[in-house]
């Protein structure tokens, strides 16, 4: 593939720069009588990503269809019997994440690589499928400085994988689809529709789920930062 020089980096929220408190999931099931451990959760999480990303269900389903699948996927992976009384504690967790939003876990590779990215002049951008209040969780950890738009799904009124949300983003971050790079976790959501807008695409794969699928996949932030990094 033939790089062009990257002016503008789009990066989405969840599954890239920040996951599930899997700390409140795993004490909320345990207030409700259940035991799942914060590392049975991590461990399942991308499982349950992978799971609800094939072309077929991001076609019939919306973003709020499939992160319920994929947590209850990533429940029953992580050793949640399948007839378990969980109601009760996803309800406490949704009321916690319309009011704050759950994913809010910051890796500690994510501060560092955001430095050295902002280091090399390119603009940075979120491009998130979200419920409306991404920005929150940006401005509790200390993100959002660095990011000069943060375009989340709910406020723009469309979503990913469709094409407009790409060219929103673009035209708000002053920028040309050709010389912007979209980075994602899930294939037929972020580059899929990457794709579509005349964007380039990569796609964060640490646990080589993806293998086979065409496109560039990294492992780590780190490695976005040396492709940048190599590209200006």
């Amino acid at each position: 593939m033939n790089w062009l020089s990257i002016h503008l980096l789009s990066l989405d929220a969840g599954g890239v720069l920040v996951f599930p408190n899997f700390e409140r999931i795993s004490d909320t099931f345990a207030r409700h009588g259940m035991a799942v451990s914060p590392d049975a959760l991590r461990a399942a999480d991308p499982h349950g990503r992978f799971a609800v990303d094939t072309a077929d269900h991001v076609a019939a389903t919306n973003d709020a269809d499939r992160g319920s699948m994929h947590f209850r996927i990533m429940l029953e992976r992580a050793g949640v019997p399948s007839d378990a009384p969980i109601q009760g504690a996803l309800d406490e967790l949704w009321a916690y994440h319309t009011e704050h939003n759950l994913w809010e876990y910051v890796p500690p590779d994510v501060v560092p690589a955001l430095e050295r990215l902002a280091a090399t002049g390119v603009r940075l951008a979120i491009g998130s499928n979200a419920n409306g209040i991404i920005h929150r969780v940006f401005e509790r950890a200390g993100l959002r400085r660095y990011f000069s738009v943060i375009c989340d799904s709910r406020v723009e009124g469309v979503e990913k994988p469709d094409r407009r949300f790409f060219e929103i983003l673009v035209a708000r971050a002053a920028g040309r689809p050709e010389t912007t790079l979209h980075v994602g976790d899930l294939y037929h959501v972020d580059v899929v529709g990457a794709r579509a807008a005349g964007l380039q695409s990569i796609l964060l794969d640490p646990h080589n789920l993806y293998a086979g699928y065409d496109v560039r996949r990294v492992q780590r932030l780190d490695d976005v930062v040396a492709l940048i990094a190599g590209l200006l």
